[in-house]
């Protein structure tokens, strides 16, 4: 199983700074992995998920956005949304290179956001993974962030726990249906916004139910 080496790509701006995961039997496939606001490209989630689409053929990158490579700690600035989406932008040019078949993407809470934010406006990969997406602040329900929804003309897969105060399963499922692509949901039953990754025995049955609906939804 990949473990990931350390990746680095300077030749582009914003440069792309991770982990790539390369499979021992390439299939041609690509998935981009990123984090939420708090974390990193070596979240423990992120690590699983790398590896066990690694085992089954895919080249997978976890990369650093672009605040994350800048300050090593604390959640993103205000303004730095756009030069995170031409981080994703530039890390999708990289897997490009690499990969002979479908480019994914997919993220953590803010990582996921920005990546969806990306794709509304352009159709730069094949398909996006949410994982947690931070549909409105915690108690503030008002505050949605499904502006952008509407232009998403990309097939999309969330994944979401039942006790996730960055949105219900109700909500997440009205902001669905403001995507015209096909779009599929995975509930973690009482999950949080962490979507209850602690342990190897839930570590193993997340990662197995993630790669079962990705292969059946996106395949």
């Amino acid at each position: 199983m990949s473990t990931g080496e350390p990746f680095s790509d300077t030749s582009l701006n914003p440069s792309v700074r991770g982990f790539l995961h390369r499979p021992e039997a390439s299939s041609g496939n690509a998935l981009i992995l990123t984090h939420g606001a708090g974390g990193n490209a070596q979240m423990a989630l992120l690590v699983a998920l790398a590896e066990i689409f690694a085992s089954t053929g895919f080249t997978v990158l976890r990369c650093d956005l672009p605040f994350r490579q800048v300050r090593r700690f604390g959640p993103p600035r205000p303004g730095d949304g756009a030069r995170d989406r031409e981080g994703l932008k530039s890390a999708i040019t990289a897997m490009r290179k690499m990969a002979s078949g479908r480019v994914f993407i997919g993220g953590q809470s803010y990582g996921g956001r920005q990546a969806s934010m990306l794709l509304a406006e352009d159709k730069l990969a094949d398909g996006l993974l949410l994982l947690s997406y931070p549909l409105h602040p915690p108690g503030k329900p008002n505050q949605l962030r499904t502006q952008h929804l509407a232009h998403l003309d990309i097939p999309t897969l969330f994944v979401e726990g039942t006790r996730d105060p960055f949105g219900s399963i109700e909500e997440i499922e009205a902001a669905r249906r403001l995507i015209p692509a096909k779009n599929e949901l995975l509930v973690v039953d009482g999950a949080g916004h962490d979507l209850g990754f602690k342990g190897k025995a839930k570590r193993v049955e997340l990662q197995a139910k993630i790669l079962a609906l990705f292969r059946s939804f996106f395949f």
